[in-house]
């Protein structure tokens, strides 16, 4: 019931939160949008001067019982093989599947992990013979 209520939190708090850009890339053509700490001596986001881009802080994080969980409720484990399977507990845990992992490999991954009643976050969608 907690993390129900803590997921909820997180999701308005991440829709609150800005797009943390890098300073002054809209100027620069080389520069990235990608966020970079801003470490220059006069630079004008690291002293925090109103109207410049907002700074990663502390503050626009998830609270830590929901830190890394999808939002579903559970955790994820990254599958590649059938062994991957075995030590992971279909009620706190749910798979995603790598994307390496070919076709058939895919669908004996699928089959095992819904006989042991896994979640499986990136099923791949099946087309209707009509």
């Amino acid at each position: 019931m907690e993390n129900k209520q803590l997921l909820k939190v997180r999701k308005r708090q991440k829709a609150r939160k800005p797009t943390f850009k890098r300073a002054d890339s809209h100027k620069k053509k080389r520069l990235d949008d990608n966020w970079r700490k801003p470490r220059g001596l006069h630079s004008k986001t690291r002293i925090h001067i109103k109207g410049k881009c907002p700074v990663v802080s502390p503050g626009y994080g998830s609270p830590l019982k929901v830190k890394g969980i999808h939002p579903s409720g559970y955790k994820e484990a990254l599958v590649h093989t059938l062994h991957d399977i075995e030590n992971i507990d279909a009620l706190t845990t749910a798979i995603r599947i790598g994307h390496t992992v070919g076709q058939k490999k895919r669908a004996l991954i699928e089959t095992h992990a819904d006989e042991l009643g896994i979640k499986i976050l990136n099923r791949r969608q099946t087309e209707v013979a009509e």
